[in-house]
C-alpha cells in the first residue's frame, strides 16, 4: 500500500509508546487515525498531545479482550473516520519472571490482551476489508522477543511468538484479497509498557508471579537499556515504510542478527541428516512451501561484495 493520504488507520495501544508513534506517523503521511486505549486519561491526553502538535485523531476506549467492545468500535470509527484501511494490532502487556513461576492470572492477562487482542482485530476487521475491496494493511505487534529467548519472561515470549505465527499465517492466506500483512518485532522501546501493564491488569488478575525490572528508587529513564532505545515515532517510521513495502517482517535493531543467525543455525543443525523420500516431500507440498519467505529476500538486493575479494 504505497498511497496512505486520505486512508482511515485504527491503532490499538494508541495511548502512548509505539502505538501514539505508529498514530504520529501515519498522521504525518495525510492519514485520518484512530487511536485506541482502556486508560481512559492516558488516551484523552495522546489525543491533546497530538492537538498541540497541530494534529487530529479520533479517541476510542477500548478493552480489547472484550469482542463486543471491538464491534463497537469498529461501527464507531467506520461511522466518523470510514473504512479501515491499514490495521495496527498494537495493545499489549508485559511479564517478567521465570515462566514456572507465572500464575494462572499472569497466563490469562498476558494471553488474552496480546494474543486474544489480535485475534480479535482480526476477526472484527479483516471482514469488513474483503468486503470493502480497497487494498489494506495490517499490522501485528510482536517482539524481539517473538523472534528469539534467553528466558525470563515465559507468559510475555509464549505470546509474541503466537503473534509472529499469526501474522505469517495471516499474509499467506490473505495474500489473494488485496490485504498485506507485517509483524512488527521492536527491541527495547522508550515506551510506558511496563506502567500502563500495571494500569490496565483487572484486580481478578492481580495474583502474579512477576518480578519488578527496575530497582526501588531507579529512574526509568536513567537505566542504560530506556536511554539507548528508540523512541515510538522512530519505530513508527519504519511502519510506514513496511506498509508501503508491504513487508512481511518490520525489524528495527540490526543489533538482534547474531541471535537470528544462530537461532536459524541451530535448527538447521539439529534436522536428522538422512535423506527424505521423494513421495514424503511430494505428499507435504504445501506444509513445505518455501514461497512466503523466499518471496521477502528476493525484495532486496544483493549485498555488494567486499572490497578485494
Amino acid at each position: 500500500m504505497e498511497e496512505l493520504r486520505g486512508r482511515v488507520a485504527f491503532i490499538t495501544g494508541g495511548a502512548s509508546g509505539i502505538g501514539l508513534g505508529i498514530a504520529r506517523a501515519l498522521i504525518a503521511e495525510g492519514m485520518r487515525v484512530a487511536v485506541a486505549d482502556l486508560r481512559r486519561d492516558a488516551l484523552r491526553g495522546a489525543v491533546q498531545t497530538l492537538a498541540a502538535e497541530g494534529s487530529q485523531a479520533l479517541a476510542v476506549e477500548l478493552d480489547v479482550r472484550d469482542r463486543a467492545a471491538w464491534i463497537r468500535a469498529s461501527e464507531q470509527v467506520s461511522r466518523e473516520l470510514g473504512p479501515v484501511q491499514v490495521l495496527c494490532s498494537n495493545a499489549g502487556v508485559n511479564f517478567v519472571g521465570p515462566t514456572h513461576r507465572a500464575t494462572a492470572e499472569d497466563w490469562e492477562f498476558c494471553l488474552s490482551v496480546n494474543l486474544g487482542g489480535a485475534i480479535n482485530a482480526v476477526q472484527t476487521f479483516v471482514p469488513r476489508m474483503i468486503e470493502h475491496a480497497a487494498g489494506a494493511h495490517i499490522v501485528i505487534t510482536s517482539s524481539v522477543s517473538g523472534l528469539f529467548t534467553s528466558g525470563g519472561a515465559g507468559c510475555y515470549v509464549t505470546s509474541k511468538f503466537a503473534l509472529v505465527g499469526l501474522a505469517e499465517s495471516l499474509r499467506a492466506d490473505l495474500a489473494g484479497e488485496g490485504i498485506g500483512v507485517s509483524v512488527l518485532c521492536p527491541g527495547p522501546v522508550q515506551s510506558e509498557l511496563f506502567e500502563s501493564t500495571i494500569a490496565v491488569r483487572p484486580a481478578s488478575l492481580a495474583a502474579t508471579g512477576s518480578i519488578p525490572v527496575i530497582a526501588p528508587g531507579v529512574r526509568r529513564e536513567d537505566t542504560p537499556i530506556f536511554a539507548t532505545a528508540p523512541n515510538g515515532l522512530e519505530i513508527g517510521r519504519r511502519v510506514v515504510l513496511g506498509i508501503r513495502r508491504n513487508d512481511l517482517y518490520i525489524l528495527t535493531h540490526p543489533e538482534i542478527r547474531p541471535v537470528l543467525e544462530a537461532r536459524a543455525a541451530a535448527l538447521a543443525a539439529l534436522l536428522p541428516d538422512e535423506p527424505v523420500a521423494p513421495s514424503r516431500v511430494q505428499a507435504s507440498e504445501q506444509l513445505l512451501s518455501t514461497a512466503l519467505y523466499a518471496s521477502e529476500i528476493a525484495k532486496r538486493p544483493p549485498k555488494a561484495a567486499p572490497r578485494g575479494s
